[in-house]
């Protein structure tokens, strides 16, 4: 039973994980077709082709492929000298702008559906009567050390030592990722603002990491189409802080590898988050979450990633158009996608014994 219910949620991973893939490669495939480069295929996959059609119109071949770790869209010529390298369409002949653009679009996209379907959760939640968390502090529990050490009823937070928040949903995250050691904040009291210094928070310690947990009930905001839009544009910047943080604290070491996910481990939040209360709501809120962080990884500049392609094209632009040798490129980002492959494999083996 605990097999086929996990066989379940790996479905459920996977389709989620097939909407982004699909959503990523269409922001590249229609950037691509927008500035006129010859597409052969796009496709959503690696490995093996399963079936799929070719456009009479276009001669554009979409394909669904064996493996779903991934998707692609193969341009004519984007590796110079390369299969349609003499296509006056192909994608090295057109401007280092328009290259750029189709580059970003991928990772634009995810951002995209990550903020829509944040949008989605916090209208659908006002309209299902959930009430909007403001940073306003409306009760302690019982011998909360925040009120012990400045903190007052009636507070509104404003910054969590240097980071400003917005609403009561970076409130927490900002306490729970800071709070596990005395923070400086500046609230606004009776109109003025004020510096309370080395204000504590209860510290739990969950797998080994220390966080910080709010011990306040905060009071909740007016429903209206400016704090759903506010509510939710903060919470997407919060879910995109949310990446560089994690990746300041596995360099601080703070997190550490074992704290990376895969599929696999995907999976496994995904079918703990299903057996909660409000599992849909969460579960949105996690597609939101994982389609930005997809978004923000892909544009950083590592080798074989977006970003690391963007790279060569921003030392392309400093040339005044000039590329760097095709060859150069190709062995760095080859480089870069055998360690991004083994990172993968170290990964799913570690989710793989996380689950036993």
């Amino acid at each position: 039973m605990q097999i086929f219910k996990f066989a379940l949620y790996l479905l459920l991973t996977f389709f989620l994980l097939g909407i982004l893939i699909f959503v990523h490669e269409l922001g590249h495939y229609l950037t691509a077709r927008a500035c006129k480069v010859t597409i052969h295929e796009f496709a959503i996959g690696m490995g093996k082709r399963l079936g799929g059609f070719t456009s009479k119109k276009t001669g554009i071949k979409y394909s669904f492929r064996l493996l779903p770790i991934g998707g692609y869209v193969a341009m004519a010529g984007e590796d110079e000298g390369g299969e349609g390298s003499e296509d006056p369409n192909a994608f090295h002949r057109k401007n280092v702008f328009q290259k750029m653009l189709i580059l970003v679009a991928g990772a634009g996209m995810n951002v995209l559906t990550g903020f829509l379907a944040m949008l989605i959760l916090t209208v659908g939640m006002s309209v299902a009567d959930y009430p909007l968390p403001s940073t306003v502090v409306g009760e302690f529990v019982l011998g909360a050390p925040s009120e012990i050490t400045g903190l007052q009823v009636g507070d509104e937070i404003l910054q969590i030592n240097n980071t400003k928040v917005h609403t009561g949903y970076d409130l927490i995250y900002e306490i729970t990722s800071q709070g596990y050691e005395p923070v400086d904040l500046v609230v606004k009291r009776n109109g003025n603002k004020v510096l309370l210094r080395d204000v504590r928070f209860p510290v739990t310690n969950e797998s080994g990491l220390a966080v910080g947990n709010r011990d306040f009930n905060v009071l909740a905001m007016e429903s209206t189409p400016v704090t759903l839009l506010k509510t939710t544009f903060y919470r997407s910047t919060s879910a995109i802080k949310m990446v560089f943080d994690s990746i300041g604290g596995i360099i601080s070491g703070r997190y550490s590898v074992k704290d990376l996910s895969g599929p696999i481990g995907v999976t496994n939040t995904v079918s703990q988050v299903a057996q909660q209360p409000m599992a849909g709501w969460n579960i949105l809120y996690l597609f939101a979450i994982i389609a930005m962080n997809l978004g923000v990884m892909n544009l950083l500049p590592i080798p074989a990633l977006d970003g690391g392609r963007f790279v060569f094209r921003v030392i392309e632009a400093l040339r005044f158009g000039k590329p760097l040798k095709p060859e150069w490129e190709a062995r760095i980002h080859g480089v870069g996608m055998m360690i991004l492959l083994l990172l993968m494999v170290v990964i799913a083996f570690k989710d793989v014994f996380t689950l036993f």
